[in-house]
């Protein structure tokens, strides 16, 4: 059975409303207007809590049916096997089949922006959100300068990748506040070379070299979806947390958004490797005058103090070239891209050749030079 969904419609035509990054608002791109977003978010507060409460309806039904299946008819079944759910679109009835994760969406009917309250319900509810503020033409420039003097991009790729299809997406993040305190040992060298007659000799003095110190984190970022590399997510910081906002789904229509699936408690462990390394890193930063520096110790013990969840804006690209799959993410907050990009064996082949060609004829002159 489909559960209920609600999306956020004009209340001047009904036209669907999208939230702009540009002008911080939620506008309509059928009759032009626009809305604050505690203004939309007042109108439709009793609109999500009437759809969170048809879909707690539909499940309990769910749940009854089940419940009623025979035994012996249950292990022939298969319920939810791929972890999908179905939701009816308000605006045109149509079912639509996301994953159990999926927050936000868009009907491929007609198009509206669509909100599953109960996904962000309860302690599912993200305390922040950063609302996107690079636009999607922005983001389309910046993957276009991303490729920009990339001499062995292939051709074809450039275009065939389909960059309009960049969507933006909320992706989950915990926000963890850490107090770090630690010392470490090193062994560092000072070398001195210096002429003696015919010789050349080289000294070199020995030094144990200790340091200790700590550090206080805030908001150190993990991302809590499975769909996005931890690689990736990590490239494209630093987020300005100045302009972190109470979460509302007001600001979600117009793009993607996933609840978290990775819990707080693994996302701990990432963010505790970041700041002990942080605090590891600070403090070899310090250990300046030597020839080489050497860590043979470290212990470092952490202290955990606040944890938020938030949504943090991203655009993502993802495209195929020769059997190969391609992802590019950019900060929808600053604009900072990060992807891996495919090479044009042809092209590389052809510039080698060419340097070759062109080394050889060198090496030829000076031959003809010394002759």
């Amino acid at each position: 059975m489909a559960t209920q969904i609600t999306n956020y419609q004009c209340p001047a035509c009904t036209g669907p409303l999208q939230f702009s990054g540009e002008s911080g608002k939620l506008e309509c791109e059928f009759c032009g207007s626009s809305f604050e977003v505690a203004e939309v978010e007042a109108l439709y507060a009793q609109k999500e809590a009437a759809a969170a409460e048809a879909m707690a309806d539909a499940e309990a039904a769910a749940a009854a049916e089940e419940e009623a299946i025979p035994e012996e008819f249950k292990e022939a079944c298969t319920w939810d096997e791929n972890g999908m759910k179905a939701y009816n679109c308000p605006s045109c009835g149509a079912e639509l089949i996301c994953d159990a994760t999926t927050a936000a969406t868009s009907c491929p009917y007609c198009g509206n922006p669509t909100v599953v309250p109960g996904q962000f319900a309860g302690a599912l509810k993200p305390d922040y959100v950063i609302p996107f503020k690079v636009t999607k033409d922005e983001a389309i420039a910046a993957m276009k300068n991303f490729y920009k003097g990339k001499f062995l991009l292939p051709k074809v790729f450039a275009q065939q990748n389909q960059i309009e299809k960049i969507q933006g997406v909320y992706v989950p993040f915990w926000l963890f506040d850490n107090y770090a305190e630690g010392s470490a040992r090193y062994e560092a060298t000072i070398k001195r070379t210096y002429r003696s007659g015919d010789y050349q000799i080289t000294e070199t003095d020995h030094y144990a070299v200790s340091r200790s110190g700590y550090m206080s984190f805030e908001k150190v970022p993990v991302d809590g979806s499975t769909k996005m590399p931890d690689d990736y997510m990590d490239s494209i910081e630093p987020y300005n947390y100045e302009e972190l906002r109470a979460f509302s789904t007001a600001y979600l229509p117009g793009y993607l958004a996933d609840k978290y699936d990775v819990s707080l408690e693994d996302s701990a462990a990432r963010a505790d490797e970041r700041c002990k390394g942080s605090l590891r890193s600070s403090l070899e930063s310090t250990v300046v005058g030597y020839t080489t520096v050497s860590e043979k110790s470290a212990d470092v013990s952490l202290e955990r103090g606040n944890v938020g969840y938030a949504l943090l804006p991203v655009w993502l690209l993802s495209t195929r070239w020769n059997d190969q799959n391609f992802l590019f993410a950019i900060n929808g907050q600053t604009g900072k891209a990060v992807g891996a990009l495919p090479m044009d064996k042809g092209k590389f082949w052809a510039l080698l050749l060419s340097l070759s060609v062109g080394l050889s004829v060198v090496c030829t002159l000076i031959t003809g030079l010394i002759m």
